[in-house]
Formats: structure tokens, sequence, C-alpha cells
């Protein structure tokens, strides 16, 4: 009889972190941000790169890692959605306002990142690189592995 595939836990990390670091963020009465002298809010570019990273970090786990059109709808509206929560959040922080123009950002940012990380090699392989961490229970490896 075949055994259930286990999914590996780790891999909900950043997702979960992102969402906490949003959510820590959002609520926050004094939000320090940087005039880059844009012709329009640097505050957009923020919410479109983040919460393209968190569609992103959703669609790499493993029960969206096949990339299929249905994960990366999946993934972009729970991103929507959570961009939507992130707002009604703003709007109970005295000092913070609701802007459709920032949850359309979340959006946008979170369409366009699972299209680029599905159909763009480069920027996939950029978020799948591994790190030279000694697992547990792994041998090492003879010699230095960072300066060879």
């Amino acid at each position: 009889m075949p055994r259930p595939q286990i999914h590996n836990n780790r891999a909900y990390f950043w997702p979960v972190l992102l969402v906490i670091v949003i959510f820590v963020t959002s609520s926050s009465q004094y939000l320090a941000t940087p005039d880059l002298g844009l012709q329009f809010s640097g505050d957009k570019i923020a919410h479109f790169l983040i919460f393209g990273l968190v569609a992103t970090s959703i669609l790499r786990t493993p029960k969206f890692k096949d990339l299929s059109l249905r994960s990366m709808l999946i993934a972009a509206l729970i991103t929507s959605g959570y961009g939507a929560c992130d707002e009604f959040n703003q709007s109970l922080t005295p000092t913070r306002s609701v802007e459709f123009a920032d949850w359309l950002a979340d959006t946008l940012g979170a369409f366009a990142a699972v299209t680029l990380y599905a159909k763009w090699k480069w920027y996939r392989r950029l978020l799948e690189w591994h790190c030279l961490i000694k697992r547990r229970g792994a041998t090492e490896p003879s010699g230095d592995l960072l300066h060879k």
C-alpha cells in the first residue's frame, strides 16, 4: 500500500513569515517610507513587489509547485484576498488609511509575480538556489566548499 505524500512544512515558512511581517507593519501607526522623488507613489511599488513575493512564495509550496494555471490563479487570488484583509487591517489602525490603489497594486503584483515565476526560468532559478548548510544527518563533505 503506498504511503501518503508528506509535504515539507519548511516550505510554508516564507509565506507565513511574509504575511506576519506585513501584518505587523500594517498595524503600525507610523510607517516611514522613503521619498524616491518619483511622480507616483513609491508605496505602490512596494505593494506590487512585496505582494508579488508573497504570491511567489505561496506558489513555491508543495501544494502549488506544479505551476499549473489553476495553481497560479489560486496563489494570486489568495494573495489578493490577503491584500484586501491588509487594507481592512489598516482601516482599524489610527493614522493609517485604506486605498483601493494599494489593493490594486497588491493584486497586480501577485499576478505578475506568479506569471514570471511560471514562465521565466531565470526568475525561478534565482529563487530556487540552495545554500550550503549542513543538514541534520548529512555527511560532511571533505574540504571547504566556500573556498573551492
